[in-house]
């Protein structure tokens, strides 16, 4: 069964899950010659016991379109990762996690599912979009950041708005473009 890369990323209210809430997610799945292959996104309520992040919240303030597109159509926990893993589960090939940053995106990712599935289709593993360009690049981790990576590792026309979809395709798509060129192709 072929490998799909599904690059997700999250929007949250604070650094973990569980004390804060994850507000949306947004998921799309890639084959490794970056074909996309599907999307899912959730925008979602907030955990009962929760609270934003003092530092995170004043961020939020600094980015009110995409805070406003987070709080619409709104979708209950349960309900969106239940949905998600039925999602997963119906996706031509066997999904890969793929974040940048993994650490944080798949910790709430995970947590979630979890929690309000009962399962991760995704096992215990991720992908994260940085260490692999490191590893391409051969640059220490620090050193390894989004303006220092080859301009053609970057497709016109995908923005970065902190809109969940739209991050997740335009890492997507960077992520194979850094697959592609590790193996030599263009």
């Amino acid at each position: 069964m072929q490998e799909l890369y599904v690059s997700t990323d999250v929007e949250s209210d604070g650094p973990i899950p569980g004390p804060h809430s994850m507000l949306s997610f947004g998921s799309a799945a890639y084959t490794a010659e970056k074909k996309l292959i599907a999307t899912f996104e959730a925008n979602l309520h907030t955990l009962p016991d929760a609270q934003g992040h003092p530092d995170t919240m004043a961020w939020w303030k600094t980015q009110p379109e995409a805070w406003a597109a987070h709080r619409v159509d709104l979708r209950q926990p349960d309900e969106a990762m239940r949905a998600y893993v039925a999602w997963l589960k119906a996706l031509p090939g066997k999904p890969v996690f793929v974040g940048y940053p993994a650490g944080f995106d798949f910790g709430f990712i995970h947590w979630y599912l979890v929690r309000f599935a009962g399962e991760s289709p995704f096992g215990f593993a991720s992908l994260d979009v940085k260490s692999y360009a490191m590893a391409v690049l051969g640059t220490n981790f620090r050193e390894t950041a989004k303006r220092r990576m080859p301009k053609a590792w970057f497709d016109e026309g995908l923005p970065h708005t902190h809109k969940a979809l739209d991050d997740a395709i335009e890492q997507g798509a960077l992520f194979c473009n850094i697959l592609a060129a590790s193996r030599g192709a263009k």
